[in-house]
């Protein structure tokens, strides 16, 4: 059945037509009658800056997460969970699973991906969450609405990783969840961080007892050992790390990434940030020297990819190491408002050419979606892009070949050179980084809870020889709900 679904998203995608990246939706999707009514947050309001203070916090004066992982770890040891993490689900040779990539906004965006989920995840074994579970601030009352409700229907197991949003918390509902963990006692932090650093808020377990019945069934039960893992199969390890708020891995988790490293199965890395992304590169760092990278390009440890959630969209970089690729992946667009793509410049990174480089959206679609959304905001019509003018704008400016055909009437126009300016997508005359100001600053504000939402999870289909690693897209329209479109596909080698 995934096979079929496959081969008609192929006709349906945002690589082929307009129509299949959801413009001009006619018929909006179910996912509308799935969603609770019940309040969103809002990025910018002050609550939530305030509560999610531990990210500024932490750039400041240090980010405590290792200590605090440790001692996680330590109360999960001294409970008697294997020491090495290890998952052994029974899986045999072949199998296959889900990631989606933070997910946890519990507004429409999320909700969206729920149903072609569903459908071309019925057959697979688990799901694993690659970072950012619940936002803003992981609070473990909140899993209610935004994990058992979303998911109550897909009859397997879920595995998670943290991301630097559910360390805001603490990983106090993270663990409780995930791990079935009691509260840590929290240790003395002196100073002006111990002093403003926000605490885990308690949890009413009478709430999270009525939320888990929502995941009741027996094939949807899971405990996982710790905060990092490694899932266990005949044909492939699925090894997952916490990389905490700013992205730096404790001794203690250098020490176990290595030791499972060695292992002489093939191997996927799912990490909470991605090592390249952006066209960067931006392996996390180990504490005591070295990066994750190190211990994924060396040959004895068969690491076949990396994926990572946080950036919310979808990038695939196949970047060479010797004689082998490594497919290196983003894949954080199963829920959260969208980081553009359309400001990420010709790729270029460790030799990658533009044309091998892989994205969703669509650069001409982000920025056909930004240019609408500031358009009205500002009340600035000019600035609008239609989808093709966009895909016209920036396939001239990456010098890429379009992926999807353009409309060759299109004439680009000072206007429209003028708005992909403002928008981040084409270079000023002098130095102005408004690429990075639109990731970095104005994501948050491009929040939106109608289609096209450019949203995507991935399926991953394991055999003794090959692994199939298939990204799907969700944009909130019936079609795309009924025949999820087929984004992108990579067959790897495992032999």
């Amino acid at each position: 059945m995934v096979e079929a679904a496959a081969e008609r998203g192929k006709q349906q995608s945002s690589r082929v037509s307009e129509e299949g990246a959801g413009w001009r939706c006619r018929q909006v999707g179910t996912y509308k009658d799935l969603r609770p009514d019940n309040d969103t947050f809002s990025w910018l309001h002050p609550r939530t800056l305030w509560r999610s203070r531990n990210e500024i916090l932490a750039g400041l004066f240090g980010d405590p997460s290792g200590k605090v992982r440790e001692r996680w770890v330590d109360a999960q040891h001294a409970r008697g969970v294997d020491p090495e993490h290890r998952i052994s689900p029974g899986l045999g040779e072949s199998f296959s699973f889900l990631l989606l990539g933070d997910p946890g906004e519990g507004d429409a965006s999320q909700y969206a991906v729920v149903p072609g989920m569903l459908k071309i995840g019925q057959d697979t074994a688990f799901a694993v969450i690659a970072s950012d579970v619940i936002y803003p601030t992981g609070a473990g009352d909140e899993y209610g609405h935004k994990f058992f409700r979303p998911y109550q229907r897909y009859q397997a197991p879920i595995y998670a990783i943290p991301g630097n949003h559910d360390w805001y918390d603490g990983l106090g509902g993270f663990m409780r969840v995930f791990c079935d963990a009691p509260p840590l006692r929290p240790a003395p932090d002196r100073g002006l961080r111990g002093l403003l650093w926000r605490k885990p808020d308690p949890i009413d377990e009478r709430k999270l007892t009525e939320a888990r019945k929502m995941r009741g069934a027996p094939a949807q039960q899971a405990v996982q050992p710790a905060p990092y893992w490694v899932i266990e199969s005949d044909s492939l390890l699925i090894v997952g790390i916490d990389t905490g708020i700013k992205g730096v891995i404790d001794k203690r988790q250098t020490e176990w990434l290595r030791r499972t490293s060695l292992d002489p199965r093939p191997k996927i890395l799912v990490t909470g940030k991605p090592i390249y992304t952006r066209n960067d590169y931006k392996p996390s760092q180990l504490e005591g020297g070295g990066t994750v990278d190190d211990i994924v390009r060396d040959p004895a440890h068969r690491y076949v990819a990396a994926i990572g959630g946080d950036v919310h969209n979808y990038q695939r970089y196949p970047v060479r190491v010797g004689d082998r690729v490594i497919q290196y992946i983003v894949a954080g667009g199963a829920g959260a408002f969208m980081h553009a793509t359309h400001t990420i410049r010709r790729v270029d990174v460790a030799g990658v050419h533009e044309d091998e480089f892989k994205c969703y959206p669509l650069r001409g679609d982000s920025l056909s979606f930004y240019s609408q959304l500031y358009a009205r905001r500002l009340r600035m019509k000019w600035l609008y892009l239609t989808p093709a003018q966009a895909a016209r704008v920036t396939a001239e400016h990456i010098r890429n070949t379009p992926v999807r055909p353009i409309d060759t009437d299109v004439v680009i126009t000072r206007r429209m050179r003028w708005a992909a300016r403002l928008l981040g997508a084409w270079q000023w005359p002098f130095r102005l980084p408004v690429d990075r100001v639109f990731h970095r600053y104005l994501s948050e504000l491009s929040d939106w809870d109608e289609p096209p939402f450019f949203k995507q999870f991935l399926h991953l289909e394991v055999t003794p020889g090959e692994l199939k690693i298939r990204c799907f897209a969700a944009t909130g329209c019936l079609p795309a709900e009924q025949d999820p479109p087929l984004e992108d596909e990579v067959v790897l080698e495992l032999s």
